[in-house]
């Protein structure tokens, strides 16, 4: 049986505690009292492999000299003294919990060090577990409880990279690769979740992949968000990730990439389903391989090379402005996965689409109060709703036709992150919101 040790013991070597009756493991490092500080909100996605310094310094740095908390599902501390001493970024103290059943993701104490944490961090492993034992136990609601009122940077590296998005790959029945995928787009290996797990406001229709470096990823991701548009009817999006390669989200949506480009191809992919309608899959159904064409530009991607200061960036406000990033066409013809490096921008009005001809602009956003909206001018009659993230509807603003300008106040509001939809007789689109 594993005891606790003093205090300076956990300071200078790490605790592990365990008894007959914790489902759990803990290994502690540094100071065993809980600390307030300031955290910020935030998203970190790693791409596996070897985590890079200087994204891993970024999370910690938001953390205040808080509490850090790595969340994983094998018996193993590795991140205690990398985050505690190795990085130079004071932190309170940096606990893994071990979670290895529903029992361990239920227990009270699991429950209170991760609703303390001021960064959350989720290790690699299998994404198959971690769905199997958090999901819809106390695990999930801390997390989504950091994420939502407490408001702390939340990330995770391979698997838990994998989960951070509104959709998912479960992997509940084993992994999948890009030709499996393309050829089978509803076989039984294509196990995806969807707005059911973790709710980060800044990733809604997104699904994230990870060890991008392997060619075999890029497919199956298409493949993704194929299934997603067909399944779901939305303008599915997709965050994939290099091995050795990071994204981090601020809490204004820019998500910049570390890495070590140019001495490594380290990149980040930014994906999303184009908006020119129609944009869903010509193919995509059980027993038949995924024809996703629409003139060569199903799938509109940037690319952004991670480098040591994070310098290029992709904006996911509008997801079409970036810094030092190309744009790639994707597309697949009976299976056939295609690249095409010589694409346009992204031009989707700013998330109003799929009016080209619309100026169709959102601003400020972040918003300290005050909003405009201009709209596609169409000749019925339309309307706004403004959801918060649970998705309750807190406010309706009915739109006459032909109008192209509303200026809103939402001052009434409090900060965070809301949806504003607006729709007509033939048409839903979406906007995140970010009220500060």
């Amino acid at each position: 049986m594993k005891i606790s040790l003093p205090a300076s013991f956990c300071l200078l070597l790490g605790c592990a505690v365990q008894t007959s009756a914790q489902p759990y493991i803990s290994y502690l490092t540094g100071d065993t009292a809980d600390v307030v500080t300031q955290p910020l909100p935030g998203i970190v996605l790693a791409g596996g492999a070897g985590d890079d310094n200087n994204a891993m310094k970024w999370m910690l740095q938001r953390a205040d000299s808080g509490d850090v908390v790595v969340l994983r599902v094998s018996n193993s501390n590795g991140y205690n003294n990398y985050f505690y001493s190795s990085l130079g970024i004071p932190v309170n103290s940096v606990e893994t919990l071990v979670l290895p059943s529903v029992d361990a993701a239920s227990h009270p104490y699991v429950d209170q060090r991760i609703r303390q944490a001021e960064v959350l961090f989720i290790a690699g492993g299998d994404q198959a577990e971690y769905v199997t034992y958090w999901k819809n136990t106390p695990v999930e609601d801390a997390i989504n409880f950091l994420i939502h009122e407490k408001k702390v940077t939340v990330g995770g590296t391979s698997a838990g990279c994998a989960i951070q998005g509104q959709a998912y790959f479960s992997a509940l029945n084993g992994s999948v690769g890009s030709q499996q995928a393309l050829n089978s787009p509803y076989s039984g290996l294509m196990t995806l979740g969807y707005d059911d797990f973790l709710q980060h406001p800044a990733l809604q229709r997104v699904i994230t992949d990870t060890h991008y470096d392997n060619p075999d990823r890029q497919g199956r991701h298409f493949a993704f968000l194929a299934r997603l548009t067909t399944d779901y009817s939305i303008r599915a999006m997709g965050i994939g990730v290099d091995e050795y390669t990071a994204v981090c989200i601020d809490e204004n949506g820019i998500a910049r990439v570390y890495g070590e480009y140019p001495n490594y191809d380290d990149y980040a992919y930014f994906l999303q389903a184009n908006c020119v309608e129609p944009f869903h899959p010509e193919v995509c159904q059980a027993g038949q391989k995924i024809t996703w064409n629409r003139n060569q530009q199903a799938v509109k991607v940037y690319r952004v090379p991670g480098t040591k200061s994070g310098q290029y960036f992709f904006d996911l406000n509008d997801w079409k402005s970036g810094s030092g990033g190309t744009w790639q066409d994707w597309y697949a013809d009976q299976g056939q996965f295609a690249v095409n490096d010589s694409a346009t921008p992204a031009d989707c009005s700013v998330g109003w689409g799929p009016y080209p001809e619309a100026s169709a602009v959102l601003y400020p956003n972040p918003s300290d109060g005050w909003i405009r909206v201009q709209l596609p001018k169409t000749p019925g009659a339309s309307e706004l709703e403004l959801h918060a993230i649970d998705g309750r509807r807190v406010w309706l603003w009915p739109v006459m036709p032909y109008t192209a300008d509303l200026t809103l106040s939402l001052h009434n509001l409090p900060a965070g992150y809301y949806l504003l939809v607006w729709r007509n007789a033939d048409h839903q689109l979406a906007r995140t919101v970010l009220i500060r």
